[in-house]
């Protein structure tokens, strides 16, 4: 793997040669592993959406984006635009590192409306001659012409005393005629938490105080926040770095999740349950959340991981967003949906109905490499049913459901190659109710699944070989009849 040096992760992408920028696209074009029907870098490394909104009949949707490498370097945020998203327009970079107080990196952050205008505010990093970090919140205003204007100095100028450097990811609401601005920190004791600002403006912001939870010394930063409000529920959501992993839950490197409860605003106070994970799979991280055309709640994630080698790295690009999921609590649960908008991606319809047994066989239809899978579970009375995807001689993934403990497992332990570093193979979670139907898409080289029409979500990368296409069914003991319903997904 090619070790990078400061100076070439910090290089402008404007000061390349048009010709390495010709190679290096045409080197990532070649990839195997280039997705189909998600969004991902031209070139380099994309990871946290940003900037999400919709506005005057538009999508608005944003990546960071280093676009030199797969590595994080010189941090820019690279933009789409989309009618339905389904089908995205790229616009290329919308916000450059070119200013005193974001040199060295475009970092996380939000949209929100303000007087009929778009505005974000992002995390601006600049390093100082010791290399030492400092993080500012910026203001950029998106001009009726659609220029961005960048305010000249921050709207939040450093952390109040008490808290780090690591202060990061603004995601920015409105509550009762006011702006606010939740912001993932660190204490000055390396505790993670949440602070929160409020604006009448959207220029000069107040601090109001640290979110008050019931989570104490529970990893040493939070990222990636946000707030929301659905179905009379109030929701944060953060990513915890530095928790240790509790049996099956929170096995990743660091962690996506969320409290449900209600927020004080008012006086900085959660009421809330546990955490809880918001996807179970091996590769998500970073998500946000905007308020859709008819007012849904959508989220869209970074399908990876910071501090993980990918397959895909050595070919100059790295990383894609997840697709679109729509939320909503119902009996308490959060359940997370793919956008109904996808069914516009669908082609030729197949069905197969039957019966799936310890005997491993193929039920048709059976091939695919980029596709919807609906798999309704319509009798069961094997003690553990297995389906492969991506199969082949060489290679596998395998959702298992094991009726007696109501448990998904996903495992890619023979899937292709694996990011590294590799802590286990195999994922778990545990369902609600007893399985009766798996929404499964499936891309070149990522899997997600939704169990139970979005009671579990279970998102990967996998990298499998060119002729791994099969789809297979088997079950460790009894049968299970099974409805197979597969549409091939076009982007």
């Amino acid at each position: 793997m090619r070790e990078w040096t400061r100076e070439e992760r910090y290089q402008r992408y404007e000061d390349v040669s048009t010709e390495a920028l010709i190679d290096l696209k045409s080197t990532v074009n070649q990839s195997p592993y280039r997705q189909t029907f998600h969004i991902q870098p031209e070139t380099g490394l994309l990871n946290d959406p940003n900037g999400l909104i919709y506005a005057n009949g538009t999508y608005h949707v944003s990546h960071q984006w280093f676009p030199l490498g797969a590595v994080h370097g010189l941090k820019y945020w690279y933009h789409y635009t989309s009618e339905d998203l389904v089908h995205f327009t790229p616009q290329g970079p919308i916000l450059k590192p070119d200013t005193q107080y974001d040199s060295h990196g475009i970092y996380s952050g939000s949209a929100f409306l303000f007087d009929g205008q778009i505005y974000y505010m992002y995390t601006g990093n600049h390093r100082d001659e010791d290399w030492q970090r400092h993080a500012s919140q910026m203001l950029a205003k998106v001009e009726t012409d659609g220029t961005i204007h960048k305010f000249p100095k921050p709207v939040i100028a450093a952390p109040p005393e008490g808290y780090t450097q690591h202060f990061r990811d603004p995601k920015v609401f409105l509550h009762e005629d006011a702006l606010y601005a939740v912001i993932g920190a660190q204490t000055v004791q390396e505790e993670g938490c949440l602070l929160l600002y409020r604006s009448e403006d959207a220029i000069h912001w107040t601090f109001k105080g640290q979110v008050e939870t019931d989570l104490a010394q529970f990893g040493y930063m939070w990222e990636c926040p946000d707030y929301f409000r659905v179905d009379g529920h109030d929701i944060i959501m953060f990513c915890p770095q530095g928790i240790d992993a509790e049996g099956e839950h929170f096995k990743n490197i660091y962690q996506s999740g969320y409290l449900m409860g209600q927020f004080d605003i008012e006086n900085q106070v959660m009421q809330h349950g546990d955490f809880k994970e918001l996807d179970a799979g091996f590769d998500f991280y970073a998500p946000q959340t905007f308020e859709g055309k008819e007012g849904q709640r959508i989220l869209i994630g970074w399908m990876g991981l910071p501090d993980t080698q990918y397959p895909t790295d050595e070919e100059g690009w790295a990383h894609c967003l997840t697709i679109p999921r729509e939320l909503s609590v119902e009996n308490g649960i959060l359940k997370q949906r793919p956008i109904q908008a996808l069914q516009h991606l669908r082609t030729n319809e197949e069905t197969a109905l039957g019966y799936a047994n310890k005997f491993q066989r193929q039920l048709h239809p059976y091939e695919g490499k980029q596709y919807e899978m609906l798999i309704d579970v319509l009798d069961n009375e094997a003690t553990a049913i297995y389906f492969e995807l991506r199969t082949s001689k060489t290679a596998t993934t395998v959702i298992e459901y094991h009726t007696r403990t109501q448990e998904i497992v996903l495992d890619r332990s023979e899937s292709g190659p694996l990011p590294q570093p590799v802590d286990g193979t195999r994922r778990t979670t545990r369902l609600i109710t007893p399985l009766t139907q798996l929404q499964i898409f499936v891309d070149t080289s990522s899997i997600e699944i939704f169990c139970n029409d979005g009671e579990r979500v279970l998102t990967s990368r996998i990298f499998p070989p060119e002729g791994a296409t099969g789809i297979k069914a088997s079950t460790e003991s009894g049968q299970a009849y099974l409805k197979f319903t597969k549409y091939e997904l076009k982007g």
